[in-house]
């Protein structure tokens, strides 16, 4: 297995697993909450086939990551790709964020520039600013995460079999467009995360991105389903595509927010287009 050190926590490294398959056009895709860089199966088996090199890791805290209790902050989360970036001598690379992934991409952009980076796909992502502010009207009240943050310190298991439903609006596709056991290996992939990262990762979804995605300035891509319960349509993609020039904004129908596992036929099509 492979790791790269992106710091220390008292006497314990911090290490982040990765993976990094076939050849061609580097892409790394950087997965969302609270799942890991497998999630990805769906998009890394086409891209891959497609004649690329495929890059996924797990963000800290989840998946086969180190589990420090510091570092839960989206400056943290982008130095931490950089890292993995300057590990793999990457350049003339692109970037792939779904959910809390886009944050990173976003930030990543905002603070180590696009010199480096070819080409930016955002889907179902968190910019540009989700909470509801008086300079953010589009926005969603902070009542909403303070009752999520509320649930995970209650119980997070019970949590996350809520928010799954959700993820993937079970009550329309359960049995069509995803199965009981997809759900079942997103809420054994989530159980394993730290708590301490399950909770404090809410806080990082009102970041506020946008001065970040102002300065993009590469060709991008953002794609979100409109039916999308976590992260809504409205106050994230279609005001990120808005803020971007020239980004293209590609709305995926009945797209819950994991649009990417029940519609991966149309997402890789805007993904195969788009990095080809």
């Amino acid at each position: 297995m492979s790791y790269v050190n992106v710091g220390k926590e008292n006497s314990t490294d911090i290490h982040l697993y990765y993976e990094d398959h076939g050849h061609g056009d580097a892409i790394i895709l950087v997965h969302g909450y609270p799942l890991n860089g497998a999630s990805w199966e769906k998009q890394t088996a086409a891209l891959l086939a497609a004649g690329k090199r495929v890059i996924t890791y797990d963000r800290r805290g989840f998946g086969k990551s180190s589990q420090p209790t510091t570092g839960y902050d989206y400056d943290t989360f982008a130095a931490d790709l950089h890292a993995l970036v300057q590990h793999l001598k990457l350049d003339h690379f692109s970037l792939a964020g779904f959910s809390m992934g886009g944050g990173e991409v976003a930030r990543y952009l905002g603070k180590y520039g696009t010199k480096q980076v070819k080409r930016a796909a955002l889907l179902g992502g968190i910019p540009p600013y989700l909470l509801k502010a008086s300079d953010n009207a589009e926005g969603v009240d902070k009542s909403v995460f303070d009752g999520i943050e509320a649930a995970i310190k209650k119980d997070r298991y019970a949590f996350f079999t809520e928010f799954f439903k959700n993820f993937y609006n079970a009550d329309k596709f359960l049995g069509s467009r995803v199965s009981e056991e997809v759900l079942r290996a997103g809420w054994n992939s989530a159980s394993l995360s730290s708590a301490t990262a399950t909770l404090a990762c809410v806080a990082t979804w009102y970041t506020d991105f946008r001065k970040d995605v102002q300065k993009i300035d590469i060709p991008t891509v953002v794609i979100h389903g409109d039916a999308d319960r976590i992260v809504p349509l409205a106050a994230s993609g279609a005001r990120t595509a808005k803020m971007i020039k020239g980004a293209e904004i590609v709305v995926i129908k009945d797209g819950p927010h994991n649009f990417a596992w029940t519609h991966a036929a149309e997402a890789n099509e805007v993904l195969f287009r788009f990095f080809r």
